[in-house]
């Protein structure tokens, strides 16, 4: 008989596939067993009937970074890390973000030294804001080799907009190395105009934000984008889906076949626009971009929720504080556009989707695991994370279905003055979470040291299933096509 580690009994099993009772055997920090019963067991966690899921993985997350401005966030990797921890995570995927003039060589570097605090696993997602020629045909293969398979680009803010030309360049060269091209889609000169209009009419509370970034601008880029990507036939990510017609573009496109992904956010199901026109200078913590939308856009997104568009419901944690250091880094009487964009959430995510999602019947367990944990394994090539299943990490979230509690913010355990979920009651806890068979967190205690968590080289995409699309113009049978591959 084999001499577990630990074995987690007596609970109910959850994947994105299938639920039901038994026990999990752990050694050396992966699941080696799953039965009806297993015995013995240095230490054994009696799960009491409680949920046994796959521990979260938040795919989306701005950790230890600067924006384009300058601002950097409030969370550094060792808080940023517990604060997933807490809310039911085992591991997670920050951005490295690229600012014009730096190598890629030197960002990863960067966000090496910086994520060597962190509690959880941890992987990268690429920020490119200069792609030039030795970014594209040397340093991004080079970071393709040590398994950081995904960057996001953006098709807003004039810092980090590449232009369609840009786009394509990368696109290409993703392609060609396996790699997964994520994409912040809003139309910038949409938004541009929309904010001179605005601005001469003396429109700037945070209310106005609402506006500034029209539906159309992120519906329009969107499908652009996808447009782009199809012409070389490379996967494509639309990172936090904000608008009814941005999903129901997304629907359409994977229904026909193109390589492409898709997520929106917890905060987008959670808050409006009404939120933006709180009393005061109140509306600049929920100031965000693509924005807040209205209830109608809401309960789209839960249908495509529901539906299967989104691979994943991410928090697109932005932690800067509603002070001097954060939002109001340009002062605090400042027009929207100078307010630091970008709320928190990386502890809210999952205890928000369960709450909302499970426990009022608007998905299942099942999506929700799916959701939150395996479909960011899959499509982000974390091979041997978001599964229970002999082989895998022993990366588990142990979760109280029952317990029901008011969100505050001292239970989001970051470096943040607020949280956008305040006051929201909650039915749902994670009370006890592993990375890699190791309890890092335990009835509300930290048990997670400083520094423990490991960097996951990462596979391409999962693209099976998913056709593709070969324009005329590169479709062999020609005679042109070839050249043009």
């Amino acid at each position: 008989m084999m001499n577990f580690d630990t074995v987690i009994h007596s609970g109910t099993i959850a994947t994105a596939d299938w639920v039901c009772k038994g026990d999990i055997g752990i050694k050396d920090g992966k699941i080696v067993a799953i039965s009806e019963n297993i015995p013995g067991g240095e230490r054994r966690i009696d799960a009491g009937g409680r949920l046994v899921m796959p521990g979260g993985i938040e795919a989306h997350a701005h950790i230890a970074q600067e924006s384009s401005s300058g601002v950097m966030g409030a969370d550094d990797y060792l808080s940023g890390s517990v604060s997933a921890a807490f809310g039911g995570n085992s591991s997670f995927i920050p951005f490295a973000a690229q600012h014009r003039g730096q190598s890629v060589d030197d960002v990863i570097a960067t966000y090496d030294a910086r994520a060597a605090r962190s509690v959880l696993d941890y992987s990268y997602h690429l920020i490119i804001s200069d792609p030039n020629e030795a970014v594209l045909h040397d340093q991004l293969p080079r970071a393709f080799g040590r398994g950081i398979t995904s960057f996001k680009v953006f098709m807003t803010y004039d810092m980090m907009n590449l232009g369609d030309g840009g786009m394509l360049d990368i696109l290409s060269v993703a392609r060609a190395h396996g790699a997964i091209t994520m994409v912040h889609a809003e139309n910038n000169d949409m938004v541009k105009w929309m904010n001179r209009r605005l601005a001469e009419k003396g429109l700037t509370a945070p209310k106005y934000h609402a506006i500034s970034r029209p539906e159309l601008a992120e519906e329009e880029a969107i499908n652009r984008a996808i447009q782009l990507a199809k012409l070389v036939d490379a996967p494509l990510f639309i990172v936090h889906v904000s608008t009814a017609g941005g999903a129901e573009i997304v629907r359409r496109e994977k229904f026909n076949g193109t390589k492409l992904f898709a997520e929106t956010c917890a905060s987008y199901l959670a808050l409006t626009r009404a939120d933006l026109d709180r009393p005061g200078m109140e509306g600049a913590k929920y100031i965000c971009s693509p924005p807040l939308r209205d209830a109608a856009a809401q309960a789209a997104l839960w249908h495509h929720v529901q539906m299967g568009t989104f691979e994943s419901v991410s928090s697109d944690h932005a932690p800067y504080r509603y002070d001097e250091t954060g939002k109001f880094l340009n002062g605090t009487e400042v027009a929207y556009p100078k307010i630091a964009n970008g709320m928190p959430g990386i502890a809210a995510r999952l205890p928000y989707l369960f709450s909302e999602g499970v426990v009022k019947g608007r998905i299942t367990l099942e999506q929700f695991v799916a959701l939150g944990s395996t479909n960011a394994a899959k499509t982000f090539g974390c091979a041997s994370k978001g599964r229970i299943a002999p082989g895998m990490d022993a990366d588990i979230a142990i979760w109280n279905p029952e317990v029901r509690r008011s969100v505050t913010l001292a239970q989001q355990h970051d470096n943040m003055d607020y949280t956008p979920y305040e006051g929201m009651e909650l039915t749902g806890v994670p009370e006890i979470v592993m990375t890699r068979g190791a309890v890092i967190v335990e009835n509300g205690e930290l048990k997670a040291r400083e520094g423990q968590g490991r960097f996951f080289a990462r596979q391409p995409a999962d693209l099976r299933a998913r056709p593709g699309f070969t324009a005329p113009e590169f479709d062999p049978a020609q005679n042109f096509g070839a050249v043009l591959r």
